[in-house]
């Protein structure tokens, strides 16, 4: 194996160009929602896709990291650490569909996995870690991009752009949150899974291909639907992000359809 033992087995960790192609993506539209370049509603709509997918790519890559520094060192070979959302092994569950009920409904759709070897990671906590670490990321993202709203820094924000960023905030959150839920077929199930007995594996076992859409089946539940979109906003409102902000930020983000008099603030 040539390259330094293919970089001690640890694969391709290059950023891929397709990559930072959707982060220029991300940029253009961000670019355009702050200067006004041209039509804002579309600048938002270009800005939060491709953010919303450059956060789907370090959600799995955190996985694929945390995996390979908790010792499965196949994770490389196989394209993870690249950021490369081709490479994913159900790229249709981890960027397409989410995207697609962005567009859609608005929400924060958790995407599938990478493909993690368990067999080669020892430990519990490792096992816990790995499954955490996705969620943490759209964490982080959502932290990111409320900065501006806690930290009373937005004098001179340009409203589209703000708006844009609550947005972008609510669907880091909500994709936090259902991750977490511990419902096999999503994060908070494998944050949980090492410390369940065999039995209780075995019984739940059944649910993991269809544990996402329990999930989602239960969101068209009026009730909690707004259980879940309270606890949502409550978070937003935390980080000083209004209602008003998310509702303006989604308007402006369906650019197709006939949009409110969004207010200017800031620039």
């Amino acid at each position: 194996m040539t390259t330094s033992a293919y970089r001690r087995q640890g694969g391709d960790q290059r950023v891929s160009p397709v990559f930072l192609g959707i982060v220029a993506v991300m940029v253009l539209g961000g670019w355009g929602a702050w200067t006004g370049s041209y039509d804002r509603g579309f600048a938002v709509f270009l800005f939060v896709v491709a953010a919303w997918v450059v956060s789907l790519c370090l959600h799995e890559y955190a996985h694929a990291r945390t995996a390979l520094h908790s010792g499965d060192r196949t994770i490389g070979a196989k394209g993870y650490l690249t950021l490369n959302p081709l490479k994913y092994t159900q790229a249709w569950l981890s960027i397409i569909l989410p995207v697609l009920f962005v567009i859609m409904g608005g929400i924060g759709l958790p995407g599938g996995a990478v493909y993690i070897d368990r067999h080669l990671i020892r430990g519990r906590w490792r096992h816990s870690l790995i499954s955490a670490a996705g969620p943490l990321t759209n964490v982080l993202f959502a932290v990111v991009c409320t900065a501006p709203f806690w930290l009373h820094a937005l004098d001179g924000v340009p409203s589209a752009f703000r708006f844009g960023l609550a947005f972008l905030a609510l669907l880091q959150v909500s994709a936090a949150i259902l991750n977490l839920i511990p419902v096999p077929g999503l994060d908070g199930y494998g944050i949980i899974e090492p410390w369940l007995t065999p039995a209780a594996r075995r019984q739940v076992e059944p649910l993991a291909p269809v544990g996402f859409l329990l999930v989602f089946a239960l969101l068209w539940i009026p009730a909690v639907n707004d259980v879940f979109f309270d606890a949502v906003d409550a978070i937003l409102r935390g980080l000083g992000v209004s209602d008003l902000d998310t509702f303006l930020g989604r308007d402006l983000f369906r650019f197709w359809k006939d949009s409110a008099d969004i207010p200017q603030i800031g620039l």
